[in-house]
């Protein structure tokens, strides 16, 4: 087992509490049941015996928009770059000129039951997954005043709703499509405890409506609706003010395709870039109020990146995404089609974001400083040779037992979201809290892509810190093996694709 050098951190980390902090990812998610019933509920009051040709028209759309999107001359993008405060053209979604027309997509009511009928829940499940870890890594964060920009039919509200349930007070929702909007207002029609909710067709409206003290929001959340618009230089305007709206947290979402990724980093470097020349105007123009300007300017990431530097997959053909499993709703499968083979009862919604916090990122203790670990050697020769006997009696106990209750693994394409569940939902803010979290400093990395497993050896590539201020990050591929340190292949093989990983400066392997 890890020995600690220190006192104070053995109170902190054991291998056992190392796993629970770094645990992010979910297993198999099943869609809250209020939801399932409000969407039922929903497409039955639409009764629309062509849902299926809609729903394929929909998927359509969506393509068409992508291969539009990446058909877009460079070289507004070329002069944003070379000077990205040049341009502070407003731009509307939906309704985008180009060399290539109006290529938005303008949500009519056929559009908007298509899109709940089949895309709503995938696009719950990424925003719930995102917004979890959020929660998970700012214990002390908890919303009242929330953004939803691009909010669609609601999907980002119905996952706040589940990570914090009595936190939000006050909710203004962006959304120029009506259809979205009267969607949105009828799934939530059934739900107590509201907060309150004004809807606005474009920030603009907002920032005319709301008084300049009021704008300011605890979470600003934009889940797939970046990608919607068409050109770099208008995301780059639209992600400007949804910063400038900003009191604390921004997360932005997209597709978990290299497109969406590609957004999602240019959108990173971008506001890292302008809150460091901010930082450093600041600190020339008021030299004897440093500490004043160290908690009120800068930004760093909350997740998924562990450091602040120039991303190490921007040049490579790998790209940053991460993937959720969940159980498809009785709406799901009954308008999707399948290309020939049965439909199954889960699908991968894969999806890229990041996290935003305004502020310097904390220096916490890297949560393997000052570790040692025994090889397996030594710990084989720990080992107490009475600990292996095993009583005969016993065996045959416990092998009677293991056939009188034997396993069954229940079939999700059964699964009946009226039936099966209840309307229990935790309220309870304290059940739900980690024991321990992973803190915001540089010494948790983050596993990109799934661990492979070879014998005693686990391959993970990790997106790690490189130093301690987490300026600088790396992108590496580490071996962990058995033979060297148990205690880590342990925890390596209980990782998933997009788990934390701890890393330390100093950790020591004892001597054999």
């Amino acid at each position: 087992m890890a020995s600690l050098i220190s006192e104070t951190s053995q109170k902190i980390f054991t291998p056992e509490t190392l796993r629970a902090a770094a645990k992010q990812s979910e297993r198999c998610l099943v869609v809250p049941v209020r939801l399932r019933r409000a969407i039922k509920k929903y497409l039955r009051e639409q009764e629309d015996p062509y849902m299926r040709r809609k729903v394929l028209r929909l998927s359509q759309s969506f393509s068409n928009i992508k291969d539009v999107n990446l058909q877009l001359v460079a070289e507004t993008s070329k002069e944003l770059v070379a000077d990205p405060l040049k341009s502070m053209e407003q731009s509307q979604r939906w309704k985008i000129k180009s060399a290539y027309g109006d290529i938005g997509l303008t949500y009519r009511d056929d559009e908007t039951v298509a899109y709940v009928a089949s895309r709503m829940p995938a696009v719950y499940s990424a925003c719930y997954r995102v917004l979890s870890e959020v929660r998970r890594r700012l214990p002390g964060f908890s919303p009242t005043k929330v953004l939803d920009f691009g909010a669609g039919t609601g999907s980002a509200f119905w996952a706040m709703r589940e990570v914090w349930p009595k936190s939000v007070e006050k909710l203004n929702i962006v959304e120029p499509s009506q259809s979205m909007q009267r969607a949105g207002r009828s799934l939530v029609q059934d739900l107590k405890n509201l907060p309150l909710i004004h809807g606005y067709t474009s920030l603009q409206a907002l920032t005319k409506e709301v008084r300049k003290s009021e704008r300011q929001h605890d979470l600003v959340i934009a889940s797939y609706v970046i990608g919607e618009i068409p050109s770099l230089k208008d995301r780059i305007t639209i992600v400007r003010q949804l910063w400038n709206l900003t009191q604390d947290v921004l997360v932005l979402v997209e597709p978990g395709t290299p497109h969406g990724s590609n957004i999602i980093s240019q959108m990173r470097s971008h506001i890292l870039w302008m809150e460091k020349r901010k930082f450093r105007k600041a600190k020339v123009n008021k030299e004897d109020s440093k500490d004043l300007i160290d908690l009120r300017s800068g930004a760093f990431i909350v997740a998924p990146c562990p450091h602040d530097g120039h991303c190490p997959l921007e040049k490579s053909s790998k790209y940053c995404h991460f993937v959720q499993r969940l159980q498809r709703t009785t709406s799901q499968r009954a308008y999707k089609r399948s290309k020939g083979d049965p439909l199954r009862g889960f699908e991968d919604e894969k999806f890229s974001f990041i996290a935003f916090r305004r502020g310097q990122r904390p220096r916490d203790r890297w949560p393997l400083d000052g570790m040692k670990f025994e090889t397996l050697k030594e710990q084989r020769a720990k080992r107490n040779p009475e600990d292996f006997e095993i009583e005969y009696e016993d065996l045959v106990d416990a092998e009677e037992t293991s056939d009188m209750i034997p396993y069954e693994e229940e079939d999700p394409s059964a699964y009946d979201s009226d039936v099966m569940e209840t309307d229990n939902i935790i309220d309870n803010d304290e059940d739900q809290e980690e024991t321990v979290n992973a803190n915001l400093g540089g010494g948790w990395g983050r596993i990109v892509f799934p661990p492979v497993r070879r014998g005693r050896q686990v391959h993970m590539n990790i997106c790690r810190s490189t130093n301690p201020d987490a300026s600088e990050g790396s992108f590496d591929h580490e071996v962990i093996t058995q033979t060297k340190n148990p205690t880590l292949h342990l925890q390596a093989r209980k990782s998933f694709w997009g788990d934390l990983w701890p890393s330390g400066r100093n950790v020591t392997t004892a001597a054999s």
